[in-house]
């Protein structure tokens, strides 16, 4: 049952557990509960389905929004702020940019967003998108790209999140999340 998707599952049988199956977070790795008397067949339904809860449940928590959510948003913030011009091939999710909050490569049109930006205020996520779709049309840090990025509202404000959360980070005020 190994899925390179799913984070690591640990299956605990209890002899006392009758008909109920539970699962929660214990670190990393989703623990799922059921009866001892489970077949395997039982135990691969329960767990995948339960899984399953445990990943809907926390992304809903922490106002994660799935990689197809995320390209439906960035292609309705390049309509209202850019003139649809910007057309994203892939907006997605990535754990390997600590120093960035995201990044564009324009050859394969990919925009990836940093899971640090998980859980912050949908409004600093769509500042994010609206600057690495500007991408899409002018490459570099410009001022014809900056008239870009200016077309979305609250730059000002999402820029001093942003700073504010690398400050307090930078000093371990927080644990890099953006929750202090």
């Amino acid at each position: 049952m190994s899925n390179p998707e799913r984070p690591p599952v640990e299956v605990r049988r209890s002899a006392r557990r009758r008909k109920t199956v539970s699962a929660f977070w214990e670190g990393g790795t989703a623990v799922v509960a059921i009866p001892a008397r489970f077949t395997k067949a039982e135990e691969e339904h329960w767990v995948g389905r339960m899984v399953e809860r445990l990943e809907s449940s926390s992304a809903r928590r922490a106002g994660r929004r799935s990689d197809a959510e995320l390209m439906e948003r960035a292609l309705e913030l390049s309509a209202q702020y850019l003139g649809g011009r910007a057309r994203p091939g892939s907006v997605r999710w990535v754990t390997n940019q600590s120093s960035r909050w995201g990044s564009c490569t324009p050859s394969d049109r990919s925009i990836r967003l940093s899971h640090q930006l998980e859980g912050m205020p949908s409004w600093v996520v769509d500042y994010v998108i609206v600057h690495e779709l500007a991408h899409l049309l002018v490459a570099g840090h410009t001022p014809e790209f900056w008239s870009h990025v200016a077309a979305y509202p609250r730059v000002a404000e999402a820029k001093a999140f942003l700073e504010g959360v690398s400050f307090a980070t930078a000093r371990g005020l927080n644990d890099g999340t953006g929750a202090a």
